[in-house]
């Protein structure tokens, strides 16, 4: 995926942005500096792939993942209900690999059936998780009420690669339909 900053570093490197004053006019007394016959390589941003895959042995999790965004409402987008097997990963933040807090969420059960993620819970802090080929090693497995939800653990700049696995968990309320509160699993990627 493009990341607008990369977008802004690449026009701003075609555009020649930093020097809005416009040519000088006039004379002056410094002398011309030398012009060199080969200009620095310009970098443009490609897009990524999306992220594909996601393996957690101890779990027995393997799954495809597909890409989430948000509700109209602003919430977070979940995999299809019918389809509890399915994880997905959260578009708008960082991919997984890159530096923050990449989101994959999945359902602890949905069609009358178990969900791709209905043993999170029992993650420890050195299982694994494999993305496409990366490998982040959960430190943190918490279980938290839906109405004092971590966001600024959960969603805070962490400096390097990391990841959160969510679902939902803890007591089921039969009269609204919905767990109170989610399993995150919090992991750094290895190396």
């Amino acid at each position: 995926m493009i990341r607008p900053l990369a977008v802004v570093a690449a026009l701003c490197l075609l555009a020649g942005c930093g020097d809005t004053a416009g040519p000088k006019t006039g004379p002056t007394d410094q002398a011309p500096s030398p012009v060199s016959d080969t200009a620095p390589p310009i970098t443009v941003a490609t897009e990524a792939p999306d992220p594909q895959a996601i393996s957690i042995p101890v779990l027995e999790v393997s799954s495809t993942l597909v890409p989430l965004g948000l509700t109209a409402d602003g919430q977070h987008e979940v995999p299809p209900l019918s389809q509890p097997e399915q994880a997905g990963w959260f578009q708008p933040g960082p991919e997984p690999g890159e530096s923050g807090p990449a989101i994959v969420l999945g359902h602890v059960n949905g069609n009358g059936h178990p969900g791709v993620f209905a043993n999170l819970h029992q993650m420890k802090p050195g299982d694994t998780v494999t993305i496409d080929g990366l490998t982040f090693v959960v430190y943190e497995v918490m279980q938290a009420p839906k109405d004092a939800f971590p966001a600024d653990r959960v969603y805070g700049e962490t400096g390097a690669p990391e990841l959160r696995l969510i679902t939902c968990g803890g007591a089921f309320d039969r009269a609204s339909g919905n767990y109170l509160s989610n399993i995150i699993a919090f992991a750094k990627i290895q190396g």
